[in-house]
Order: structure tokens, then C-alpha cells, then sequence
């Protein structure tokens, strides 16, 4: 059975869900990734678009006595997950070998700590 290249699978899908949060609608990220064609720009362009809606607007905000609301911290936060998503291994990609990352089995002898001569 052949896979449509077009469509997320569920581990991309997870991925992708992991990084922009399980609120972020799926239907959408299928859309974006069938332009895009990659789950890594996916996702940095959903954090790109609420980092500017949250550059739209003031970050600080303070009614003298009344209130005082702060989106800095929410903005570096959105930064720093950005930056994440740039350095993790993304599911489409291919390894830095060329070939799919695998995993690595060691095996290892365990000998008593006290041997007798």
C-alpha cells in the first residue's frame, strides 16, 4: 500500500501536536503541510504567526491600580519553542546519515565486583 506524500501521518501528526500544543487543529496543520510539505515548517509557522499576533498588540499593559497584564514572558516563550523546533529532529526528515535514524542495541557482560584469583 502506497502512502499519500500529501497527507500527515499519526507520528508526524503527534509531532506536530507535541510542539504547538493538542489544541491546535488538525484539519489545519493538514493544509499547511500539504503546501509546505514538511512538519518542521509547519510548525515554525504556526509559533511564527502567534508570535506576531502577539507583537500585533502591546506587551505590557498597566491600568494604574486596576491591573497590570504582561506578555513578555508568553513571547519568550514562544521564542525558545521556535528555536526548539529548530534543532530537534523532525519525523520527515532523514537522519544526518542519509538513511533513517535506527536504534542501537548494546549488550554488556555484568562480572561480580569481587573476583577470586
Amino acid at each position: 500500500m502506497l502512502r499519500d506524500v500529501n497527507l500527515v501521518d499519526e507520528f508526524q501528526r503527534s509531532w506536530l501536536l507535541a510542539q504547538l500544543g493538542p489544541d491546535t487543529d488538525p484539519a489545519d496543520l493538514e493544509r499547511r503541510f500539504f503546501r509546505l510539505r514538511s512538519v518542521r515548517a509547519v510548525a515554525l509557522e504556526v509559533l511564527g504567526e502567534r508570535r506576531a499576533k502577539l507583537l500585533a498588540d502591546p506587551l505590557k499593559v498597566t491600568v494604574d491600580g486596576v491591573v497590570t497584564m504582561d506578555l513578555q514572558e508568553n513571547l519568550r516563550g514562544i521564542e525558545r519553542q521556535i528555536e526548539v523546533v529548530r534543532e530537534v529532529p523532525a519525523p520527515d526528515e532523514p537522519s544526518g546519515d542519509g538513511e533513517q535514524a535506527s536504534e542501537a542495541l548494546a549488550m554488556a557482560w555484568l562480572v561480580s565486583a569481587r573476583r577470586y584469583r
